[in-house]
């Protein structure tokens, strides 16, 4: 693996798990938004994070690799046998010593705000027994609630982490009893989305609670719910949590990366990652 470039001796390193296929949206990462690949997008938000002090996109296809470095920002090559994003994001940690923290930033977020990155962070250094930090935003739709697709995430009053469920979790048990069912619930008592909040894939990261968390063995509730970060709740991690600063808008299908160009476009997204 080439680091060269890669300064290991700062606090904080953004690294950016970026692979060209994708299920939904092949070769989402090389996409063009606005005259440049979703993956620099993501980049230049990341450095406009006050607090990061190196960006680093972490990658296993040399399209991706040259396209990168063109653009001038820095890239590596990892293991193409890598399960996760996480697992690519530990091979290049390990290979950076002197670095405290370790930000896992999604490569299809073109629209990240920095303050949000920022805010993730200070978070982290701000709570000495948390072992690492991550976003919540709100839900607004009775779909969100319902689906299994968007993870939703529950917070102890001390801002810590008590559970990650695909589930419609904390379950509004009376309300329910109230209305027949939880999507009836939902829309006859609109004060119930305020009990839920989706999670949203940023996570930083105590530099050795990453290279243990991808030694870990995976976890019986992580194997339940498809949820790897069960696997360092289970092994007593405490997760610190905080709101997104902005809704973060991922690119998942062609519907999604039309919207985002779309707002690229008008001017919004210079709004949107304030």
């Amino acid at each position: 693996m080439d680091l060269t470039g890669i300064n290991p001796n700062i606090n904080v390193v953004v690294i950016i798990p970026a692979r060209f296929d994708s299920i939904r949206l092949p070769g989402k990462a090389l996409m063009e938004i606005a005259g440049k690949p979703m993956i620099c997008h993501v980049v230049e938000r990341a450095r406009e994070a006050q607090n990061v002090g190196s960006v680093v996109v972490a990658t296993d296809d040399l399209r991706i690799l040259d396209i990168v470095q063109r653009f001038g920002y820095q890239a590596v090559m990892t293991s193409s046998e890598h399960r996760s994003g996480t697992d690519r994001v530990a091979e290049v940690a390990e290979k950076l010593p002197d670095a405290r923290i370790i930000v896992n930033l999604q490569g299809d977020e073109p629209l990240i705000s920095p303050r949000t990155i920022e805010s993730a962070i200070d978070a982290l250094v701000a709570d000495a027994d948390a072992g690492v930090a991550t976003t919540w935003e709100p839900l607004h739709f009775a779909s969100e609630i319902l689906s299994p697709d968007v993870v939703k995430i529950v917070i102890g009053k001390s801002g810590r982490v008590l559970y990650f469920s695909r589930a419609p979790v904390p379950y509004p048990r009376d309300a329910v009893r109230r209305h027949g069912s939880l999507e009836a619930a939902l829309n006859s008592e609109p004060t119930i989305f305020e009990g839920f909040r989706k999670h949203t894939g940023l996570y930083v990261y105590r530099r050795e609670v990453l290279l243990n968390f991808a030694r870990w063995p995976e976890a019986e509730l992580e194997r339940a719910e498809s949820l790897e970060q069960l696997r360092a709740l289970e092994q007593g991690v405490k997760i610190k949590a905080v709101k997104a600063r902005s809704e973060a808008i991922g690119v998942d299908t062609p519907e999604d990366l039309e919207r985002v160009r779309a707002l690229v476009g008008s001017g919004v997204s210079k709004l949107v990652t304030k």
